[in-house]
């Protein structure tokens, strides 16, 4: 992704088209992009279901422009003459329902006692980790692209053995993982029916899931995950992908929610509305931070 956009606006050109640009960027990288198109001298035209990245980049660039009157008047009479649209009054409502477990484990429900990991053959990521999540935990791990994010989920999840340490996982507690390359673990020869139904007798309708949007694969992604009536839900980058309303509806799926969350992300809207700590994953260590994500925010422009 930072190969493509630095291609993009390396040339330079008249008219610079972004589709969903902050997917798969971390917030270090968006926060130097939001910057660069606040002052992007050309027109740009960009599909994103960032809200505040639309909010700072083009608000900020309205702004910006607001300098030079004349480029602005000119820019609306331009919109003038396109004309107008009819409101969208039968938009698709879109609901997140993450079912409440039947039962509540015991605690300690996941815990870390100076767990430390490295790959085989190198070196070590993380070392003497100490940390635990339970049914009421609302987190969100933050810290750049290729410092571990994932890997930590996947140590929480036991998809990885620590290389020292403990990782300990109630024998009762259900764990539901949405993987941030979800669609690696789909059938897209199949349809949402019967490849649901390979795994839990459910109707869904039938069409096959190549020809899903990534969106709409998403949503197959949650329904599998979350028929077991999950616990614990660990999510990586889980609204890329998802439109404005979509991200809307799983921010309030997750409000309701009786379980513990745990999301790896760089959405501050989606942050913000579902969450209520911020753990930093720093130097081989993972930290909370004592703050909003605006704060966290405010720290990373500053330094």
């Amino acid at each position: 992704m930072r190969i493509a956009l630095a291609r993009a606006l390396f040339i330079e050109p008249d008219l610079l088209l972004l589709d969903e640009p902050t997917n798969h960027l971390d917030l270090h990288a968006v926060l130097w992009l939001e910057t660069y198109l606040v002052k992007w001298p050309k027109t740009v035209i960009v599909v994103s279901h960032a809200r505040e990245f639309l909010n700072t980049s083009f608000i900020d660039k309205f702004r910006y422009n607001a300098k030079r009157a004349a480029l602005v008047q000119s820019r609306i009479k331009a919109l003038d003459r396109l004309g107008h649209v009819d409101e969208v009054i039968n938009d698709p409502d879109y609901k997140f329902e993450f079912p409440t477990p039947d039962d509540r484990p015991g605690l300690p429900i996941i815990s870390f006692s100076d767990a430390s990991f490295g790959y085989p053959g190198g070196p070590l990521l993380f070392k003497n980790l100490n940390f635990g999540i339970d049914l009421d935990s609302r987190i969100a791990m933050v810290g750049p692209n290729g410092i571990g994010k994932s890997t930590i989920l996947k140590l929480i999840a036991g998809e990885l053995q620590p290389s020292s340490g403990t990782v300990f996982r109630s024998a009762k507690v259900r764990i539901a993982v949405f993987s941030q390359h979800h669609v690696d673990g789909l059938d897209l020869s199949s349809n949402p029916l019967l490849y649901m139904m390979r795994c839990y007798p459910v109707r869904v309708p039938e069409q096959k899931l190549r020809a899903h949007l990534g969106g709409q694969k998403s949503r197959v992604a949650f329904a599998k995950i979350t028929f077991k009536k999950p616990h614990i839900i660990l999510l990586d980058e889980p609204s890329n992908h998802l439109d404005l309303d979509a991200v809307e509806a799983l921010i309030q799926g997750l409000v309701l929610f009786q379980g513990g969350v745990l999301m790896v992300s760089h959405d501050e809207h989606l942050i913000s509305g579902s969450v209520e700590e911020l753990w930093v994953v720093s130097e081989g260590k993972v930290s909370p931070f004592h703050g909003t994500f605006h704060d966290y925010k405010k720290i990373l422009q500053s330094s």
